[in-house]
């Protein structure tokens, strides 16, 4: 498996991301919340993400665009989860993953709460299938 986040798994739609805000399922684990749904069209790929961290919580370019590097980061090197997951099933995912908190936190911990976060859309995806 390739460790790379190319475009194909980018969620660059604006009519994918208003389905997906109006009609997709939510959940929250601190610092993020997951925003997530089955498309209704096939994708390029098995799964399209969005990575959000809000202005109103960082007000500076520079901190938004760090939280956000370290979680495409920790995305891109545990992807491999979802995606073998997702391959087996058949399925296709997009989803946002919005980024909560108001401090800056570690890379460590973000990557920690990613696997976590990447093993519950799993799970969700499993009880939605039924």
């Amino acid at each position: 498996m390739k460790y790379t986040f190319p475009k194909e798994e980018r969620l660059c739609s604006h009519r994918l991301i208003g389905v997906l805000f109006s009609k997709g399922h939510t959940f929250h684990l601190k610092p993020f919340r997951v925003t997530w749904m089955r498309p209704a069209q096939d994708l390029p790929s098995h799964l399209q993400v969005l990575m959000s961290v809000p202005k109103y919580n960082f007000r500076k370019a520079v901190d938004r665009n760090l939280i956000r590097r370290r979680m495409k980061e920790a995305f891109r090197l545990n992807k491999h989860l979802v995606i073998d997951n997702l391959s087996i099933a058949g399925h296709q995912i997009v989803f946002c993953i919005t980024y909560t908190a108001k401090e800056i936190v570690t890379f460590d911990l973000i990557q920690a709460k990613i696997i976590i976060l990447l093993q519950r859309l799993i799970e969700e995806n499993e009880k939605v299938t039924g």
